[in-house]
C-alpha cells in the first residue's frame, strides 16, 4: 500500500465549514470544550487575518477530501519568540496518519518564512494521539509545562519542540 500523502492549502473564506466540524466536542475534548459560534466566527476571521504564520486546510493528496487543519502562528515563549502548531483531524479520518504528515509539511513551512528558529506544539499531556503525532513528524520533547488554553483554562501540557534549523 502506498503512503498517504497531504496538501496544505491556505486558509480561506470557504473553510469556515471545516472550523464547525472541528468544533464538536469529540474534537475539543483536550481543548476546553467547543466555542460558540461568535468565538467561532471570531477564529476564522483571525486565521483568515494571519500576518505572521499561516493556517491551512488540510487535504488527502489521493482523494482530494478535506481532512483538518493545521498552523503555525508566533508565540512568545519563554522569553524569546517562537513559532506554534496546532492541528486537528476530523473524527473519520484519524488513525491514517494524517496529523504526523500535515505537521511535517508544517514543519517545513515554518522552516521556509525562516523567521524563527524554533516550532512548538503544547498539546496536553493526557492527549496520547497529538503527543504521538509530534512524535512521528520529529519534535523532541522538552518537558511539561502549564498551559492556557483557551483563556482562563489551564491544562497541563507537553512541550514538543523542534529546530528549524536543524536539517
Amino acid at each position: 500500500m502506498d503512503e498517504e500523502q497531504v496538501r496544505l492549502h491556505p486558509w480561506a473564506d470557504a473553510d469556515f465549514w471545516l472550523l464547525e466540524r472541528l468544533n464538536s466536542p469529540e474534537m475539543t475534548e483536550h481543548l476546553g470544550g467547543p466555542e460558540d459560534e461568535a468565538r467561532l466566527a471570531d477564529r476564522h476571521r483571525r486565521y483568515l487575518a494571519l500576518e505572521s504564520g499561516c493556517m491551512y486546510r488540510v487535504e488527502s493528496a489521493g482523494s482530494g477530501e478535506t481532512v483538518g487543519s493545521i498552523g503555525f502562528w508566533e508565540r512568545e515563549w519563554r522569553g524569546e519568540p517562537v513559532w506554534e502548531t496546532g492541528w486537528g483531524v476530523l473524527l473519520e479520518f484519524q488513525g491514517r496518519g494524517l496529523a504526523a504528515l500535515a505537521a511535517r509539511a508544517v514543519v517545513e513551512a515554518a522552516r521556509a518564512v525562516g523567521r524563527y528558529r524554533y516550532l512548538h506544539a503544547f498539546p496536553s499531556v493526557d492527549h496520547h494521539a497529538s503527543n504521538s503525532v509530534c512524535r512521528k513528524a520529529g519534535f523532541t520533547l522538552l518537558g511539561e509545562a502549564e498551559f492556557e488554553y483557551p483563556k482562563g483554562h489551564w491544562i497541563t501540557s507537553n512541550d514538543w519542540r523542534v529546530d528549524l534549523e536543524d536539517l
